[in-house]
């Protein structure tokens, strides 16, 4: 293949160095800036935003390829002020003196110019006392300005992206992957910015389709963001999310973060804003994944929209050509501002657990009615003493006393949010009454989460206590196993675990945590290598200390097929209501759920 290179040299062989025209150091500069149609709504919408928007419709066609028009009733322009709106480098955002003092989303000067560069774009618009004015840029050729006729506000009209570079076309994805990433654009920054009403609009060739209709929301910026946040994510997320609000070494993080059993199997209801700035910053990314650590699995991804806050002198916007990245003077502050936020918040939460917990059990009940409901009433009537007509002998079932008798230790239903044990199924299932339904617990998944916050708690207040073994453990592991654990001998002291070599590809165990009682040795090494090898030798030691913790709290927990007293189930339930993170296991599962009595009225046709 032959590669065409423009003659760019002297007689003599010499390369020339040239000025690039207007029109090309635009068609460059759009190249940067406009990436696709989704990268121009993303301009013109904050442009209107920076202009004083309260109202802001985006109508498209073609996925924004042919058509992208931005109407705002904000502050306007004159017709003096058009021509140096698509002049490169002419802004009203920032004089100049200080890059780092940007208070708006634009401050570049580029959009309009670039996007005059590579489409055909006409701008009309009116300020207050003035008359409407209209300007055009085809190709980067500037015609008007010229009186026009609008109300208020300003209308960017953008046709033929591209036309002037059809290069780039062919690098743009289908009209509805396109169509897409504007509604996602438009989405992100209605979160940023809940008080100002949004429209989208697809402008076929015969009708008008409504993509989005978002209505300035009235109140205060949590009433009005929880209010949008339920139009865009659904009301599943606000039911579940946690209001976040917090202030440390001059940041504040604002927002709202899901519960960790709304988690969800990929990152897209990850929405992270600096200073209402929409952004993909991996510091960001990372602290809101760090402050869930460890109440979710490796597959499973948090759910949050958080704006960090913060002095524009801390944070620089002006490292990425789509603004997209940030960096801040003190990234730790940062955070650790999230990290602290988050975890505070989630510790407050208690034993709460995602609503569409209870939502997908009564969903999976009723995929199979009539089954189900034979099994339910199967479950139901274990709390029957003896076999029973038509269902023949009970399967093993340890009861709770069924009724309160004055003078005896067992709570009444009502008394506690997760009511009173009546049963436990299975050796791994406890059922307790509530006021208005009852709770199924999963003793072993609750438990392991108990000893877990119980060994962090120790570990925090005093060290863990930990029990001397009379006959050290001897452990063969292959070297590089052996290293490992060795390598890692500092934190698993920490954890109570004191480990020593014992030769090539073995070691010793001289004390356990004294919280798990007795405990297979080899079995709770193979575990930590596995969270060793997961978390990996980067990752921070308090980190790689509290996954050690978790997977040996799972050595000291009720296991599984192991019948318990009613006190016990009692006191279980009672120390799960008192434990911050107990709503789910160590793994991010839940571990309860509660079922109403109407939901449950309702499998059985009584409502």
């Amino acid at each position: 293949m032959t590669l065409h290179t423009p003659k760019m040299t002297e007689a003599d062989g010499r390369p020339v160095i040239r000025q690039l025209d207007e029109a090309a150091v635009n068609r460059i500069a759009a190249g940067e800036v406009v990436e696709r149609p989704a990268s121009a709504v993303k301009e013109l919408v904050e442009n209107a935003l920076d202009a004083g928007a309260g109202r802001i419709a985006i109508d498209y066609a073609d996925g924004g390829k042919t058509l992208i028009r931005v109407t705002d009733d904000g502050c306007g322009m004159t017709a003096a002020d058009l021509p140096l709106a698509l002049s490169r480098h002419a802004t009203s955002k920032i004089d100049g003196s200080d890059l780092l003092a940007i208070h708006s989303f634009g401050f570049r000067g580029e959009a309009l110019p670039s996007l005059g560069a590579v489409g055909r774009l006409a701008l009309t618009s009116r300020a207050a006392g003035h008359e409407a004015a209209q300007i055009r840029c085809h190709g980067g050729r500037i015609d008007g300005p010229r009186p026009a006729a609008l109300t208020q506000g300003t209308v960017v009209e953008l046709r033929d992206l591209f036309h002037a570079t059809p290069a780039r076309l062919k690098f743009l994805r289908t009209d509805r992957a396109e169509a897409q990433a504007i509604t996602e654009v438009v989405r992100r920054l209605a979160m940023a910015e809940p008080m100002v009403g949004f429209t989208l609009t697809e402008v076929g060739a015969e009708d008008r389709r409504t993509i989005l209709r978002l209505d300035p929301e009235p109140g205060d910026l949590f009433d009005a963001l929880h209010r949008r946040l339920t139009r865009l994510l659904g009301a599943d997320f606000t039911a579940n999310a946690l209001r976040i609000d917090a202030e440390r070494d001059g940041f504040a993080l604002v927002g709202y973060a899901a519960l960790p059993t709304y988690s969800r199997g990929s990152s897209t209801q990850q929405f992270l804003f600096v200073n209402g700035r929409p952004v993909t910053d991996r510091l960001l990314l990372g602290a809101l994944r760090a402050a869930y650590f460890d109440v979710l699995p490796r597959d499973r991804y948090p759910a949050a929209v958080l704006n960090l806050i913060a002095d524009p002198q801390r944070v620089d916007v002006n490292v990425h050509p789509a603004k997209a990245e940030v960096r801040f003077r003190e990234p730790e502050a940062a955070r650790g501002l999230i990290i602290t936020a988050l975890r505070t918040a989630l510790s407050g939460a208690g034993h709460r657990a995602s609503t569409t917990v209870a939502t997908e059990t009564l969903a999976a009940f009723r995929r199979e009615p009539a089954p189900m409901q034979a099994r339910l009433a199967h479950a139901l009537v274990l709390q029957a003493p003896g076999p029973v007509a038509g269902f023949g002998e009970r399967p093993q079932a340890r009861i709770a006393e069924p009724t309160t008798p004055a003078g005896t230790d067992a709570p009444a239903p009502d008394a506690f949010p997760l009511g009173a044990a009546r049963a436990q199924l299975h050796e791994n299932w406890i059922v307790a009454q509530t006021r208005d339904g009852f709770v199924i617990v999963d003793q072993h998944a609750a438990h392991e989460r108990l000893v877990y916050e119980r060994l962090k708690r120790q570990m925090a207040e005093c060290g863990i206590a930990r029990q001397p073994l009379l006959i050290p453990e001897i452990v063969t592991l292959s070297p590089g196993d052996a290293a490992l654990i060795l390598s890692a001998a500092p934190a698993l002291t920490e954890a109570g675990l004191i480990v020593e070599s014992f030769g090539p590809g073995a070691v010793a165990i001289t004390e356990t945590p004294a919280i798990l009682g007795t405990v297979d040795g080899a079995a709770l090494l193979r575990d930590v290598l596995d969270e060793l090898a997961d978390q990996g030798s980067s990752h921070q030691t308090r980190a790689r200390i509290d996954a050690v913790l978790s997977r040996m709290a799972c050595h000291g927990s009720v296991r599984s097929g192991r019948q318990m007293r009613p006190e016990e189930m009692n006191a279980l339930l009672r120390e799960m209501e008192a434990t911050p993170g107990s709503g789910q296991c160590n793994h991010g599962r839940p571990t309860w759920i509660e079922l109403k009595l109407h939901d449950i009225e309702r499998l059985f046709g009584r409502r």
